[in-house]
């Protein structure tokens, strides 16, 4: 009787928990279907007061932009978060090796990366002057694949702590090379890291705006968060322009509240479906990476 007690009581606890998460979703929902009138007039709900598909209408005035940006962002994400699980896997894998020279020492390296970094000025001109990251769409993906110090040993951590040391010297003792030791028994049972540091990167490329605003010129070259985040500030400067200009009426009806949260929905719609497929992992490999060490 206790026990089924106990059970009810956290039933009810992770009922209000996920109602919690969800209302705020249902409501940036409901106020990108209302109109900018009733925003005004009745404040937020749940239920427009007022349906309009006006904010949707205004973000995809021109369309061929947004799906552009959807393109570049896509492409960045998918090709930049392969990338950097590879690149962080090869720095990780032989830290976690106690049989490699001055391991100390190159992870010792990593830790200050985390601490320490060489600024943004002479980050811009290797990737400008230098590596010629400027201007086409490898600027949304390189630069995202300067090693993250923190993911590194998340990684190691889990290489060393999870991944049997008994395993690895009976496979080299049968003749298996490092190579191909890393590639049939540590890729397949690394899945929970791997898933953990991929939803990581796929994170931060889907929402960067920052190396568009620094590299991009040409307007096909945008990523989706940059094209958001321009006719949000379209709409605010005519808005502000409109009210101390007194302009005609239908600029002053601009969807601004609407259209914050209609690009809120517009954002979020694709990398809700990359949560599926992390979560079996995510959180066993986030505990184990950073628990021991």
């Amino acid at each position: 009787m206790k026990n089924n007690r106990t059970h009810w009581l956290i039933h009810v606890i992770f009922i209000f928990c996920s109602a919690a998460a969800i209302l705020p979703v249902l409501l940036v929902v409901a106020i990108s279907f209302s109109s900018e009138d009733s925003i005004n007039k009745y404040g937020y709900s749940l239920l427009p007061h007022e349906f309009s598909t006006y904010a949707y209408q205004y973000i995809f005035n021109d369309p061929h932009v947004l799906l552009r940006a959807y393109g570049n962002t896509i492409f960045a994400t998918v090709v930049g978060t392969l990338t950097c699980m590879i690149i962080t896997s090869a720095l990780a894998y032989p830290l976690s090796r106690k049989s490699m020279p001055f391991r100390k020492f190159f992870t010792m390296f990593v830790v200050l990366t985390i601490l320490f970094n060489g600024g943004l000025v002479p980050w811009y001109i290797v990737m400008k002057n230098y590596l010629h990251f400027s201007d086409n769409i490898w600027a949304l993906v390189v630069p995202g694949l300067l090693l993250n110090g923190f993911n590194v040993l998340i990684m190691r951590t889990f290489f060393l702590n999870t991944i049997p040391g008994e395993l690895l010297e009976a496979a080299n003792m049968d003749g298996a090379g490092e190579f191909r030791i890393f590639a049939q028994i540590v890729i397949p049972l690394s899945k929970p890291v791997y898933a953990t540091i991929g939803l990581f990167a796929t994170l931060a490329y889907w929402n960067d705006w920052y190396n568009s605003m620094i590299f991009q010129v040409n307007h096909d070259n945008y990523s989706m968060q940059y094209v958001l985040q321009s006719i949000l500030l379209n709409i605010q400067y005519l808005a502000q322009n409109t009210k101390s200009n007194n302009m005609s009426a239908s600029l002053a009806s601009l969807p601004q509240e609407t259209s914050r949260m209609a690009m809120a929905i517009v954002a979020i719609g694709p990398i809700i479906f990359a949560y599926p497929f992390f979560q079996k992992y995510f959180i066993k490999g986030l505990t184990i990476g950073a628990v021991k060490g």
